[in-house]
C-alpha cells in the first residue's frame, strides 16, 4: 500500500465499507506504560507576524502541552467536539462512536512536584533538575493531533513533556470559536513550508514556560508529521532529534531527501509502500535520506504493519469489529504498540537524556527488523 504524502482521511480510516457498524460507545486507548501521571493543556496561538496563506489572516494553531503531573482535574476526551464526528463520518461509524472515548490525560492537573518526578521516573536530573525534556508531535496529513494521544501519553508517563500541534489545512481543527475541516487540493509544498514555520513559532511562544527545558528537544511524527520532523531539523537546530514514523519524504515537496539531516534520527515504518517494504533498503525517498544523512540513524522496520498502525487506529479500528488490515496490517495491536513505545522512548532516552542502550543493536522484539 503507497504511502502518500497527504492522505485524505477517508482513504486512510475506512475499512473497506460504508455500511454503519454497530454501535461502540466507550471505544478504550491502552494506558500509558511509564510511572508518571498525564496533565494536559491547551493553547491557543496566533502568529501576528505571518499571514496565513489559506485564510489571509494571522496564522492560528491549537496546541496540547502535556506533562507529569497529580491526579487531579478530569479526565479529558479523545476528540474535541467537531472532530469527533469528523472521524464517525470518514470512519462511516454511527454518530456519536468517537465522542465518548477518553484518555489518560487530566486537564488542568497541577505539574507534578519535581523530586516526585525524579523519583518516579527514575530520572535524577543532576544536570536538569528543574525542567523537562520536550517532545514535538506532528501529526499526519489529514489527521488530528489527538491521533497520536496513545504514544504522547506513553512519553509523559516516561517523564517527558509532549507539545502536540495540529496544521491547518491538513488538519480537523477545533478553533475557540471554529472548527476548521482538512481542504483538499492544497499545495503540499506549501504545506509543507508552512507546517515547518508553525514549528519555530510554537518552539518560541514555548521559551518562556518554566516547565520546559528547550535546550533538549526531540520531535516525532506520523506520515506528513514525519516529514516534517526532518524538515524542521534541516532549518532549527533547536530539535535535536527527529523520529519519522512511517511518513513519506517526497522530494518534490521538500528538501530532506536530498539533504539529510546531521542530528539523531530515527525511521520506523511499516508493511508497503508502492509494493515494497517501507524501510530505507526497499524506498527510494528513504534510502537517499539515509545517505545523505551523518548524524546517528536506524531504521526499524514492523513486517506486519500498516501506515495507520503508528497512530490511535492501531487500539481503535479493531474494537470496531472490522477487517482492517488494510490500514494497520496483520501486527497484534498489543505488540505493535508496545514495539513503537519502546523503540521511541529509548531513542528520546538515548539522544535526550544519555541514557545508554542496546536496543538499536540487535533486534530483540519477535515483530521487529532492524534494517542495516
Amino acid at each position: 500500500m503507497k504511502k502518500l504524502l497527504i492522505t485524505a482521511v477517508a482513504a486512510v480510516l475506512v475499512t473497506g465499507t460504508t455500511t454503519a457498524a454497530a454501535e461502540t460507545p466507550g471505544l478504550r486507548l491502552p494506558g500509558p506504560s511509564g510511572p508518571l501521571p498525564v496533565g494536559t493543556s491547551e493553547l491557543h496561538l496566533v502568529d501576528g507576524g505571518r499571514t496565513d496563506p489559506w485564510t489571509g489572516a494571522p496564522r492560528e494553531l491549537m496546541v496540547s502541552v502535556s506533562y507529569p503531573a497529580l491526579p487531579n482535574g478530569r479526565v479529558t476526551r479523545l476528540f474535541p467536539d467537531g472532530v469527533a464526528e469528523f472521524y464517525d463520518r470518514q470512519v462511516a461509524v454511527p454518530a456519536g462512536t468517537f465522542a465518548p472515548t477518553t484518555t489518560h490525560s487530566r486537564a488542568g492537573a497541577t505539574p507534578l512536584p519535581r523530586q516526585e518526578h525524579h523519583h518516579r521516573s527514575g530520572d535524577q536530573g543532576a544536570q536538569h533538575p528543574a525542567r523537562l525534556p520536550v517532545i514535538l508531535y506532528s501529526p499526519g496529513g489529514g489527521q488530528s493531533r489527538f491521533l497520536g494521544t496513545t504514544l504522547v501519553e506513553d512519553l509523559v508517563s516516561r517523564g517527558y513533556a509532549v507539545v502536540s500541534v495540529d496544521h491547518t489545512p491538513a488538519s480537523p481543527v477545533r478553533f475557540p470559536d471554529r472548527l476548521e475541516l482538512p481542504r483538499s487540493g492544497a499545495d503540499a509544498a506549501q504545506v509543507m513550508r508552512e507546517r515547518v514555520r508553525d514549528i519555530g513559532f510554537v518552539l518560541d511562544e514555548l521559551a518562556a514556560n518554566p516547565l520546559l527545558d528547550l535546550s533538549r528537544v526531540g520531535m516525532v511524527g506520523h506520515s506528513m508529521g514525519g516529514f516534517t520532523t526532518a524538515e524542521t531539523m534541516l532549518t532549527d537546530p533547536r530539535v535535536d532529534a527527529g523520529v519519522n514514523l512511517d511518513g513519506s519524504m517526497d522530494p518534490r515537496y521538500g528538501q530532506a531527501a536530498t539533504l539529510g539531516v546531521s542530528r539523531p534520527f530515527l525511521l520506523m515504518g511499516g508493511g508497503l509502500s508502492s509494493g515494497l517494504p517501507h524501510n530505507h533498503a526497499h524506498s527510494d525517498d528513504w534510502g537517499a535520506f539515509w545517505s545523505a544523512s551523518t548524524g546517528w540513524r536506524r531504521d526499524v522496520y514492523l513486517p506486519d504493519a500498516e501506515h495507520m498502525s503508528f497512530t490511535d487506529a492501531q487500539a481503535l479500528l479493531p474494537q470496531l469489529g472490522r477487517d482492517a488490515t488494510a490500514m494497520i496490517g496483520t501486527i497484534d495491536p498489543d505488540r505493535s504498540l508496545a514495539a513503537q513505545r519502546t523503540y521511541v522512548a529509548a531513542f528520546f532516552d538515548l539522544h535526550l537524556r544519555g541514557r545508554q542502550t542496546t536496543i538499536f543493536d540487535r533486534a530483540t522484539h519477535p515483530d521487529v527488523r532492524l534494517i542495516p
